[in-house]
């Protein structure tokens, strides 16, 4: 059975916290360009019940994500409550959000998992099932965003001319190398989703659970561009949201602190033509939502480790 990847080792510890500490520094240089007093009042544009509305948005959002990895533990015969699901979860989205740690939330909801005393393969199996289903539905957003993608084409793809370089460059990583990794990755996964490929109504919950957290990310940022003066159809959001979403998953930044942002700024302000002002402001909105919606874990953190029921 698949396991969770392990702790990061001390270079790929030191490329996080690197990538970090250069992401923070950009955002600020991005901040301090575009005006505290500009994006603040921005940000004063929106009302504060908006804020409110999207604040429960994203707690359901939260919720529906704990749903998600509750279905594919269910569907593996774990015998595990509601209740100590949220638990986990939450106390995983806590860990991510607000502890100095480069290995994440899922750990943390393994080591719970562990603590509860449930089937350590199982669970380490059902969360890495638990990122494919959410990764598989910002997939299915992805083709929105295609439209959009078309002035961004000389930052994403290289050129005719950058081609002969990119060759030699796979040449000498080792080609086949890659290829034979990516081989072996696709098994590991069809191993891992083995429990669930035999049910598959419950792979289809899972991402009915997925895209009920995805209508309510996508539903905040439309609610905050749209009080800002901002044009931008909800597919559009989608498509182009779903490319932050997996810039996000480049290992080179704890948390994702600074490149999330960056990237939707970027993305939003080149693909969408959304204003830096307003792109940098849903930015820094959606990260502090996010914190906040993952605050509830605070109070199961410390139970869950201990095992306590």
């Amino acid at each position: 059975m698949t396991d969770l990847p392990q702790e990061p080792g001390r270079r790929q510890i030191w490329l996080r916290w690197s990538g970090t500490l250069l992401a923070l520094v950009l955002l600020a240089l991005l901040l301090h360009r575009q005006g505290w007093r500009e994006i603040g009042s921005v940000l004063g544009n929106i009302p504060f019940w908006h804020l409110i509305l999207a604040l429960g948005l994203m707690f359901i959002s939260r919720f529906t994500v704990a749903l998600r990895w509750h279905v594919l533990l269910r569907a593996a015969a774990v015998p595990i409550p509601l209740r100590d699901t949220l638990r986990l979860t939450f106390g995983g989205l806590f860990a991510s959000n607000y502890l100095p740690t480069t290995i994440g939330g899922d750990v943390f909801r393994l080591a719970g998992a562990l603590r509860l005393k449930l089937d350590a393969a199982v669970s380490a199996a059902s969360l890495v099932a638990d990122r494919l289903v959410g990764m598989a539905g910002m997939a299915m957003a992805l083709p929105f965003g295609i439209p959009a993608l078309l002035p961004l084409q000389k930052l994403l793809f290289p050129t005719t001319a950058t081609l002969p370089a990119l060759a030699g460059i796979l040449e000498r990583i080792g080609l086949n190398s890659i290829q034979r990794r990516v081989v072996s990755f696709s098994r590991r996964i069809v191993q891992t989703l083995g429990y669930w490929l035999r049910q598959p109504h419950s792979l289809a919950l899972a991402l009915f659970w997925t895209w009920v957290h995805m209508l309510c990310l996508f539903t905040c940022i439309a609610l905050f561009l749209g009080e800002m003066g901002e044009s931008l159809s909800f597919w559009s959001i989608a498509g182009l949201w779903s490319m932050v979403y997996f810039v996000t998953l480049l290992p080179i930044s704890v948390n994702g602190y600074g490149l999330q942002e960056i990237a939707m700024t970027l993305i939003f302000t080149q693909g969408g033509g959304i204003s830096e002002q307003s792109s940098l402001a849903v930015a820094l909105l959606i990260r502090l939502l996010t914190m906040i919606a993952s605050l509830p874990g605070a109070f199961c953190l410390p139970s869950l480790l201990s095992g306590e029921t």
